[in-house]
């Protein structure tokens, strides 16, 4: 009985010392994240600048967001004199994505976790490290999620910083080439997508499709303001795809059920 118990011991004590992860693990897993925002919002600080803001500006901005798609959306429509409520809508609805990962993410997180904890912690939540929060094989607990989040928000901020400082040193031509360099990611996350749903390439298509008409359209570049124009691009791209291409609870398309 001896050998017997001695293994059910040791196999019970691997789960409780791997239970919620620890602050150095998160801190592993965070660094290939925080060395991919490095440089994304190396361009961000830079069309910051480009667009109006000043180099502490831009980095306040990315200090209190974390999000590229809202920041960019949100210095357009500031360089724009947009108003606070075309402002709030917008990051609303390109932001709401961050509600429904954390509520995804709540089902796995431990005791340690607890109220202020999450309100603290909610704060780095992005794609990047939802993805590989809610990837991992045991609970998320507090020191793993803080440890995870560190680096990648550190290296927003930094490589902000470093964009809009620079951004003023190189020369022109270099200065908006590099200033395109954060929407080549989005083009980046979109087009592999795209190549293998036909929804996603759809919807990607007409909200493009939307945005040039509000933008060369004379009569609607001058009555609606950018921040809508990109309001209302998202969300009638996004009514195409409910409408048009409705799922099943399990992912695949109505009429389509899985083998």
């Amino acid at each position: 009985m001896a050998p017997d118990s001695d293994v059910k011991t040791k196999e019970s004590s691997v789960p409780a010392a791997k239970n919620g992860g620890t602050f150095r693990e998160g801190l592993k897993d965070g660094l290939a994240i925080g060395l991919g925002y490095l440089s994304v919002s190396f361009s961000f600080g830079i069309l910051a600048v480009s667009s109006g803001l000043s180099w502490w500006q831009a980095v306040l901005v990315s200090l209190t967001n974390i999000t590229s798609a809202g920041q960019v959306a949100g210095v357009g429509i500031m360089s724009a004199s947009g108003g606070l409520i075309e402002m709030m809508i917008s990051q609303i609805v390109i932001n709401l994505r961050y509600s429904l990962m954390a509520i995804s993410l709540s089902q796995k997180t431990d005791k340690s976790m607890n109220t202020a904890s999450r309100a603290l912690l909610a704060y780095g939540l992005t794609d990047e490290i939802f993805g590989v929060a809610v990837s991992k094989d045991h609970e998320v607990g507090a020191k793993y999620f803080f440890g995870l989040t560190v680096l990648p928000v550190a290296g927003w901020v930094l490589g902000t910083l470093l964009g809009a400082v620079l951004g003023g040193i190189f020369p022109d031509f270099l200065t908006n080439a590099l200033a395109v360099g954060i929407y080549g990611m989005f083009i980046s996350i979109v087009i592999p997508k795209a190549k293998h749903s036909r929804m996603i390439a759809i919807c990607a298509l007409i909200a493009c499709a939307l945005s040039c008409l509000f933008y060369y359209a004379p009569w609607l570049k001058e009555h609606v303001s950018s921040g809508f124009a990109i309001i209302i691009s998202a969300v009638l791209a996004a009514l195409v795809g409910v409408f048009c291409f409705p799922h099943n609870e399990d992912g695949t398309e109505t009429g389509k059920e899985a083998a």
